[in-house]
């Protein structure tokens, strides 16, 4: 519920576009000379996104690029394929016209395909550092404009004077939440002073008595991971 509502903040924003794209006019600025600007969309415009967020993060991107003019070919993590789908469904039956908004399901060829593709003129990517920059590299080759963000190594610092159940509360939700498979998620603590002791006292308990349970259970404080891979991994 929250990852579609932050979606439809933007589909929302996307609507006052036209006061954005109006271009400006000064008269005058030199000798004779008046300026222009005209803002023109640029064409085909592709979306790599990840699995974590599968409607948010297609919904930052192309909401606004369609309300400029352009198309746009979503391709959506192979992790979890179904919800970009349902939100060319939704478009479809919202009356969007055939061929604005597309989906090319695939791995690293579909995204090779897409990038080296002459008719595609703009990328926006979320997802790991390592591709972020792979994508950046290969999409400004083609002479493309490309948006690449990566992944981040979040700390948390906990100074000796710290609420500790605030600061327990407040680790909680940053470090399992959305499974803990988000870019903001807090994976390392650096306690100062003598306040870890503390800490870990206090956190123990709240993760020894973290609800696990499926995504759907309102219940939960954690859901499953996406993969066995990343279960694994996370195992050790």
């Amino acid at each position: 519920k929250g990852e579609v509502t932050r979606g439809i903040e933007v589909v929302e924003f996307a609507c006052g576009i036209p006061q954005l794209m109006k271009g400006e006019y000064s008269e005058q600025v030199a000798g004779g000379i008046d300026a222009w600007s005209i803002r023109q969309a640029l064409g085909v415009c592709v979306g790599i996104t990840p699995f974590n967020f599968p409607v948010m993060v297609p919904m930052w991107m192309f909401p606004m690029a369609i309300a400029c003019g352009n198309t746009f070919v979503l391709k959506p993590s192979e992790r979890d394929p179904s919800a970009s789908l349902l939100l060319a469904q939704l478009l479809t039956d919202a009356g969007l016209p055939d061929g604005v908004f597309n989906v090319v399901q695939g791995d690293k060829e579909a995204v090779d395909g897409l990038l080296h593709h002459p008719d595609v003129r703009a990328v926006s990517f979320v997802g790991s550092t390592p591709i972020a920059e792979t994508i950046y590299a290969t999409g400004c080759a083609q002479g493309k404009r490309v948006q690449a963000l990566g992944g981040a190594k979040n700390h948390m610092v906990v100074m000796p004077d710290a609420d500790i159940p605030q600061t327990v509360d407040a680790l909680m939700g940053a470090a399992f939440g959305s499974a803990g498979e988000r870019c903001m998620a807090i994976s390392v603590v650096v306690a100062v002073g003598n306040v870890a002791d503390q800490l870990v006292e206090a956190l123990v308990p709240r993760i020894a008595a973290l609800k696990i349970t499926q995504g759907m259970d309102l219940s939960a404080e954690m859901g499953p991971v996406v993969t066995q891979v990343h279960k694994d991994k996370i195992a050790g």
